[in-house]
């Protein structure tokens, strides 16, 4: 877990991370939680000389950020946590919940990779690859909570199989994961990860060149159809395999150019703001949750 103490400029006051003790069960990773938040709060009351106003805490899986309730994480073992009424009785304070990688995206888009852009997509390439879409300053998360699902586009009708139980899906060809997995099966070194194979492209290994640029033609397809249906003027790409650099952007950019017809090519920028997002988001979340209340 990362935590920060975040001002009201969103400047990061104190940043902490700690485990989130998963193998001792979905009950006591709330508690952890709940006794992280609490010992931010103490911390500011000690060393800032005053107590947070207001909290924001982003969770993955599916989250229904309306009712504040932490609807299912399979990582984390969790079913229907209210983690915002947990919170806020810990704390005494008003509580956001939002989905990491929403909240992520709302931090890139206000003060990171997409300031100053109406239109926005932010596409984190991870273990898995999910989006998210920013509309005027917020996020769009749909009327059933799952907006910017870009990781299960269909791109390659006889692809691999993929956990949400259709086959050919984006993450299962373009994700760190999925590049991870082919690198390792061309090398013939199963320790073998994506951050090899960008480095072995680098040096022009033609069986690298082979496995990066076919993840990359996955991923330019799935893009277009996003492109197609959201038209951002900005799309940002973050994530593990965005580390890459160059390396990644510029076959990338390339191969979505080639792609397009009548769409208007966005700019296709790196994130900015690394693993701190769900912090910044998360305070932005709180600001605004602040905000509402006044304006209210």
């Amino acid at each position: 877990m990362k935590a920060a103490l975040v001002g009201t400029d969103g400047t990061l006051l104190h940043e902490a991370r700690r485990a989130t003790g998963r193998e001792r069960g979905a009950d006591a990773v709330v508690e952890t939680i709940l006794a992280f938040a609490a010992d931010l709060r103490a911390h500011g009351e000690e060393h800032l000389g005053e107590s947070a106003v207001a909290a924001g805490v982003a969770v993955p899986g599916i989250v229904d950020a309306k009712k504040g309730i932490a609807v299912y994480a399979a990582n984390l073992g969790w079913r229907d946590v209210p983690l915002r009424a947990l919170l806020e009785t810990r704390l005494g304070v008003p509580v956001a919940l939002g989905h990491d990688v929403r909240t992520g995206g709302l931090a890139e888009g206000r003060i990171g990779a997409g300031r100053g852009a109406d239109r926005f997509l932010f596409v984190p390439l991870g273990t898995g690859i999910a989006g998210a879409i920013g509309i005027a300053g917020a996020i769009e998360a749909g009327a059933h909570g799952d907006a910017g699902e870009i990781g299960h586009i269909v791109v390659r009708q006889d692809g691999p199989d993929c956990s949400c139980g259709q086959r050919g899906c984006l993450e299962t060809l373009a994700s760190a994961a999925a590049v991870t997995r082919a690198w390792a099966a061309a090398s013939g070194d199963p320790g073998a990860d994506a951050a090899d194979c960008a480095k072995a492209v680098e040096s022009g290994d033609p069986a690298a060149v082979r496995v990066w640029q076919d993840a990359i033609d996955a991923l330019a397809a799935g893009l277009v159809t996003a492109l197609t249906l959201l038209d951002p003027g900005t799309l940002i790409i973050g994530g593990g395999l965005a580390e890459a650099g160059e390396t990644l952007f510029t076959p990338l950019r390339a191969a979505v150019e080639e792609r397009v017809t009548f769409q208007k090519l966005p700019h296709i920028v790196p994130a900015a703001l690394g693993d701190t997002a769900g912090c910044l988001g998360a305070g932005l979340l709180a600001w605004d949750l602040l905000s509402t209340e006044v304006s209210a």
